[in-house]
């Protein structure tokens, strides 16, 4: 598929399908290597993971969080 293919479905069909090549990538964990992430990106890793540690930050569960978009994302599609 084109990437121009992708940029015409629907947002939801595009977030499904960001999220069926998200789920394939973490199941190759050794293909994907971090060193390939540029040094902001870990230094914000590092603020956050810190700000989880010393419980400033909250966490909501994956399921939570995906079903909340999903919603958010039905919701944007209605309107358009």
């Amino acid at each position: 598929m084109q990437t121009a293919e992708l940029a015409a479905l629907p947002l939801s069909e595009r977030l499904q399908a960001m999220e069926v090549l998200w789920e394939s990538l973490c199941q190759e964990p050794g293909q994907v290597q971090t060193q390939t992430l540029p040094d902001w990106h870990h230094q914000v890793l590092n603020q956050r993971l810190a700000a989880l540690d010393a419980g400033a930050e909250t966490v909501t569960p994956w399921n939570e969080a995906k079903d909340r978009i999903r919603q958010r994302t039905r919701t944007l599609n209605s309107s358009a």
